[in-house]
Parts: C-alpha cells; sequence; structure tokens
C-alpha cells in the first residue's frame, strides 16, 4: 500500500514538472510571437496552464522578483519537485531495516 502512494505521489510530481515545462515553453513560444494568444484555443491552453500553475506560483512571486525581466519561480519549483521526489523516493522506496 505504501509503494502504491509512493508511486502515485512521484507521479503527481512528474505531471507537475511537466506542466511547468509547457508553462515555460509556452511563454517563450508567445513571446516570440508563434502563438497567438488573441486566437481562442491558444487563449484557453494559456489560461488553463495558469490557472494549474500560479496557485504554486503566487506565495513565491512575493518574496522573489523577476530578475532583469526573467520570472526565475518555475526553476526554483522544479527545483522543489525534485527535492519532493528525492524525499519520496526515500520514504516510499527505500530499504528498511536495521543494518
Amino acid at each position: 500500500m505504501e509503494i502504491m502512494i509512493g508511486k502515485i505521489l512521484m507521479l503527481l510530481l512528474d505531471v507537475f514538472f511537466w506542466i511547468i515545462i509547457a508553462q515555460v515553453v509556452m511563454s517563450w513560444l508567445i513571446a516570440f510571437d508563434v502563438i497567438n494568444t488573441r486566437n481562442e484555443q491558444g487563449r484557453k491552453l494559456v489560461t488553463l496552464l495558469h490557472k494549474i500553475t500560479d496557485p504554486v506560483y503566487r506565495p513565491l512571486r512575493k518574496f522573489i522578483p523577476p530578475i532583469a525581466g526573467i520570472d526565475i519561480t518555475p526553476i526554483i519549483i522544479i527545483f522543489a519537485i525534485s527535492i519532493a521526489k528525492n524525499i519520496v523516493a526515500s520514504v516510499f522506496f527505500a530499504p528498511t531495516g536495521v543494518y
């Protein structure tokens, strides 16, 4: 049962990681005018990604301003996801017992 919980947590962290990557790539594509946000489908996708990531970004953005106009919040969250995955792996998948 514990291994299943660990696998679910790892899956959720992986999914959130890829959502962040998709949002970053989308922001670059919008900045270089490859994706037009006046397009309804593009706008809906951008809105969906913001709704998913903003609850995590918002508290950090209060303390970490953009550096030279670049928002580094996604980088910090990716590092946090990596640390969280290591913690989940050590808690749920590490061998137990006294040596």
